[in-house]
């Protein structure tokens, strides 16, 4: 088996078998194909299913001294699920990475916005540009839904139940769920899609999307990321905000508001409780609270 087939075999797994989004399917095969430049450069010639340990071992040594800890761990996991999937189809019978441990690294805590630096950005937008209303009822909605910025981009008029209450999500692995959404989001959007999307010439296949460029078609996750560093430099603010800080303020300013993580974790569309619970970390004063008001000895 030559490591392109394979390669190929396990995106397409990956797309079919786990539901994978496009962008992680890019994340996994680009894992793949790192160690796979690293033989080429290195002139080694192996196919993906007689790799030894010591030559994957090798590779792991050799991108430790350019990476990080955190993006080490994430090569190594990505390879073993390579080398899993190859396992599962009967190609391999030992998984080469299978005694090698990734490096210890701490949790990561997200960085967060205030309430008042949320609305210093908002009120930032330039609503006389004809891109004003578009941008902020997007940051409205990754505020207000607490989106990721794919699940943003991804958002159709369809989707959108206001009477309800809700908008529809697609998130990973396709998995949809239902977002409530306030009504200082609702109205900027109504505003939107009634003074300036009406006015765009829309790309055929673009007609049920909802945030378009000027060109009438899909935005790219680059062009909102671009948004959020203008404004954050327009403002001066001091901090490195991206379309995920809007959803990691989301679900802070709720816990602090003394929302359940529960609640917390369905908005959020976590599969485990414990990937919500880091927010807890963001506010000690949370758990205080909760203390004084649970505890019999208050």
């Amino acid at each position: 088996m030559k490591w392109n087939q394979a390669l190929n075999d396990y995106k397409l797994y990956l797309k079919i078998e786990r539901g994978l989004s496009q962008n992680s399917i890019d994340n996994y095969a680009l894992d793949v194909q790192k160690l796979m430049s690293f033989l080429e450069e290195n002139n080694i010639s192996v196919s993906p299913v007689s790799i030894s340990s010591e030559t994957v071992k090798h590779f792991i040594y050799e991108s430790a001294k350019t990476i990080n800890p955190r993006s080490q761990s994430r090569l190594i996991s990505g390879l073993k699920s390579f080398f899993n999937y190859l396992i599962f189809e009967n190609y391999m019978e030992y998984n080469p990475l299978e005694l090698v441990e990734s490096p210890k690294i701490g949790r990561k805590l997200p960085d967060t916005l205030s309430e008042d630096e949320i609305d210093l950005l908002i009120n930032a937008i330039d609503l006389g540009a004809p891109e004003g209303e578009r941008n902020r009822a997007m940051l409205e909605t990754l505020y207000g839904c607490g989106l990721r910025v794919s699940e943003l981009i991804n958002l159709r008029i369809s989707d959108l139940f206001f009477e309800e209450g809700f908008i529809k999500v697609t998130g990973k692995g396709d998995k949809q769920r239902f977002v409530p959404i306030v009504g200082i989001t609702q109205k900027y959007i109504n505003i939107y899609r009634t003074q300036v999307r009406n006015h765009i010439i829309i790309k055929p296949g673009f007609e049920d999307t909802l945030f378009l460029n000027r060109r009438g078609k899909q935005l790219t996750r680059a062009m909102i990321f671009t948004i959020i560093k203008r404004l954050t430099e327009q403002v001066g603010l001091k901090k490195k905000v991206s379309p995920h800080t809007f959803r990691h303020s989301f679900a802070t300013h709720l816990l602090q508001n003394n929302a359940d993580l529960r609640s917390i974790q369905l908005m959020l569309g976590h599969e485990s409780i414990t990937t919500t619970e880091i927010y807890v970390h963001l506010d000690k004063s949370h758990l205080t609270k909760v203390m004084e008001k649970f505890h019999p000895r208050k």
